[in-house]
């Protein structure tokens, strides 16, 4: 099995060589597809594994991906490690996920991955391996094949919610998603803060107003998709939504924007408007 990766840049600092080097001598190539509006080739280390690619534009997470994956399936790899420029992997962990796919079932396994390790204090599970609906994609290996057959991620989703739309559309195809519990990804998911109050814990994400846009619409259009198969689910991220919403009230700064954002992106979905954030504020 032949395995690469992409990394995908937005305005990178020159740290993002550490993240690199934590797993380019794991893969044979590495894409890296940089959204930013400048070319920053002289921030990356010299590498002969490096394939840089300037699109000079944010075109999305999902469309970088969907580039990435485009040059690897041409050259013939089987597998897309998918990094995002916040993660890392230490010690001999990317070399443990490497290895399960020696063993699992490539006609079946759609996407293998790792642990995050993130602020959120989320509690491990005590299982090594376990089938899910959804993952992250930061430090996923992707079947190319299974990648092809659902047509990649979408593109129009440009943002938030396009690791969970790409899983369900595996799983509803009849793919697994894999998450080995024993592998650790390092990963430093957004602006995380934790909130006490009255005993409880309230867990704040702080996106900015943009991102939030991009939450709400992009939950509705998967609740229009993907209800049928996932009821629990989608109410369950429903309600989490909900959730945020009342964190931005309490907790959060920059709240008028914010929920602002999360109405125009309801407006938004129920015009069936997608693609890119279109608002001059």
């Amino acid at each position: 099995m032949k395995i690469c990766g992409v990394v995908v840049l937005y305005n990178p600092s020159s740290t993002i060589n550490d993240k690199i080097s934590s797993y380019i001598n794991e893969i044979d190539k590495l894409f890296i597809v940089d959204n930013s509006k400048v070319d920053n080739s002289h921030l990356l280390l010299k590498n002969n594994k490096i394939k840089y690619i300037p699109n000079y534009d944010n075109l999305g997470i999902s469309s970088a991906l969907n580039m990435a994956a485009r040059f690897a399936s041409d050259e013939g790899f089987d597998w897309l490690l998918t990094m995002d420029q916040d993660s890392f992997f230490e010690d001999d962990n990317l070399y443990r996920l490497i290895e399960y796919t020696k063993v699992c079932d490539y006609s079946n396994v759609g996407v293998i991955s790792p642990w995050h390790n993130t602020k959120s204090g989320e509690t491990r599970p005590k299982e090594d391996i376990e089938e899910r609906i959804d993952v992250m994609t930061s430090g996923n290996l992707v079947n190319l094949s299974a990648w092809a057959k659902v047509s990649g991620w979408k593109d129009w989703f440009f943002i938030d919610n396009v690791d969970i739309e790409f899983c369900m559309n595996l799983n509803v195809n009849g793919y697994k998603i894999v998450r080995l519990n024993y592998v650790e990804l390092e990963h430093n998911l957004g602006d995380i803060s934790i909130k006490r109050a009255f005993g409880r814990q309230f867990v704040c994400s702080n996106h900015n107003y943009i991102r939030q846009y991009y939450m709400v619409r992009n939950l509705y259009y998967l609740k229009d998709m993907y209800y049928d198969s996932f009821p629990e689910y989608i109410d369950y991220m429903v309600r989490g939504m909900r959730g945020r919403f009342k964190n931005i009230l309490v907790w959060e700064k920059d709240k008028y924007r914010k929920i602002r954002n999360m109405i125009r992106g309801y407006r938004d979905y129920k015009h069936n408007i997608k693609g890119i954030y279109s608002y001059k504020d």
